[in-house]
């Protein structure tokens, strides 16, 4: 895979369908062993469909707790002492089938996208199963010589790693395919979450197998409690995120009610931001604090005794500019926003070379829309002009360019004019609108 792009998903959505389909005719051809294990597996499995969160702002591990109690049914070689005689058809099955009916009040709801949800963890699990099922059921475990400690901590060492980067490969193609982000940075991303709630999960399901190796079936609701504890703290922590996000939209539109900028600016800049930094490859936390500075801006502006006219700062003197900016990211650096985002603001009026790339990216949309909004019909074209003009010490070339390119994918269209209430359930994702997250239409990123 090049750093743009990935297999795409009707492929892996192809794949995950055959697999699941053709182990469940094996296991039904030849029967279901340990029909016990099998349910108490899959129960866990849908309990934790049930419970995951429909958040679509968020596309990592969303039901850790089914995750995990896949990952332990592939790893499982025992049950209270005695061999199990499951193989990969029967876990794949077993799995597949326990997520398809944890998933039906997601769908039935339209929470989430099920489809690569599904695909997810049917591969990552089905990868995993077949790299411990087989050598298991061999009995290569029997030749080892060594200490069996040693070698469960290795098998399980390296079966975490497998089937975590197997994991995250399939979530960044998944979203690669879904909103044309570099495919690179994608992955980067998936890889720094592991580290989060998904070591949890490996952790859970790795331990939960040995567990029920030793005392049985009684194992999984001991270890099922930690990792619902730790779903729903991660809960009350997306609940925090969610008031930031509304506090943001409620201070980006503090400029447009006291008539310092036009109706939408704030919105219009962070969406096309957003969508520029995409196509030069920021990664997921990168457009965050780009998208939360673009939307706080103009929130400088509110120090001026007199408003600029149509709130284009772009034509102000340098020294008011910076003026502007620093009054700007005060202001931000009260709200709690990350200090990042106070930064990017603070410093969206120095030139370019000592600026940070999100606020190159800041500075030169801005311009950018000021300048298109001004000159009427022709302004598009005029305002890329201008910013090509000012390459030399005000913008950055790379950003022009790449601002040339989102614009080029499908035109500039209309980007939509939101009042508060929309825009806060825009950025939540609980609202009609669109979440910043997503690619508005007219404003395609580049894949």
């Amino acid at each position: 895979m090049s750093p743009r792009t990935a297999v795409p998903a009707p492929v892996l959505h192809a794949a995950a369908l055959l697999l699941a389909v053709g182990c469940l005719a094996v296991t039904l051809w030849y029967g279901l062993d340990e029909p016990r294990t099998a349910l108490a597996f899959g129960v866990l499995v849908a309990v934790g469909e049930l419970a995951r969160r429909g958040d679509p702002a968020d596309d990592r591990e969303s039901a850790p707790l089914g995750a995990a109690g896949a990952l332990a049914y592939a790893l499982l070689g025992e049950d209270g002492g005695q061999p199990t005689q499951h193989g990969v058809p029967q876990v794949v099955a077993v799995v597949a089938a326990a997520a398809l009916v944890g998933c039906v009040p997601h769908v039935a709801r339209g929470r989430g996208s099920t489809a690569d949800h599904l695909t997810r963890r049917v591969l990552a699990v089905g990868s995993t199963a077949l790299c411990f099922q087989p050598l298991y059921d061999q009995g290569r475990s029997q030749e080892w010589s060594g200490s069996p400690h040693t070698l469960l901590l290795g098998v399980l060492g390296v079966l975490f790693g497998l089937g975590a980067l197997c994991d995250a490969v399939l979530a960044a193609a998944l979203a690669h395919s879904r909103t044309g982000r570099p495919y690179g940075p994608l992955l980067r991303d998936e890889l720094r979450a592991m580290a989060g709630i998904g070591s949890a999960v490996c952790a859970s399901g790795v331990v939960m197998a040995p567990a029920v190796a030793v005392v049985g079936l009684w194992a999984l609701p001991v270890f099922s409690l930690p990792l619902l504890l730790a779903q729903v703290s991660y809960r009350r922590y997306a609940a925090v995120r969610t008031t930031n996000r509304q506090t943001i939209a409620s201070l980006a539109r503090a400029t447009e009610i006291a008539g310092y900028t036009p109706v939408g600016h704030a919105r219009r800049v962070a969406v096309l931001s957003r969508a520029v930094g995409r196509d030069l490859g920021l990664t997921g936390p990168e457009l965050t604090v780009l998208e939360y500075a673009a939307l706080m801006h103009d929130i400088g502006q509110l120090s001026l005794v007199d408003p600029v006219p149509a709130g284009a700062t772009a034509v102000l003197p340098p020294e008011q500019q910076r003026r502007i900016a620093l009054l700007g990211g005060a202001v931000v650096r009260r709200t709690g926003v990350a200090a990042e985002v106070a930064l990017v603001v603070e410093r969206q009026a120095d030139p370019y070379r000592e600026q940070p790339v999100s606020a190159r990216i800041v500075r030169a949309v801005n311009a950018y829309e000021e300048m298109a909004r001004a000159a009427g019909a022709g302004g598009p074209l005029a305002a890329l002009e201008r910013l090509r003009l000012g390459t030399a010490h005000d913008y950055q070339p790379e950003v022009v360019e790449a601002l040339a390119r989102v614009l080029a994918e499908d035109g500039p269209g209309d980007l939509p004019v939101l009042g508060l209430g929309e825009m806060q359930g825009s950025l939540s994702g609980e609202g009609p609108g669109r979440g910043l997250s997503d690619p508005v239409r007219g404003w395609v990123t580049h894949g």
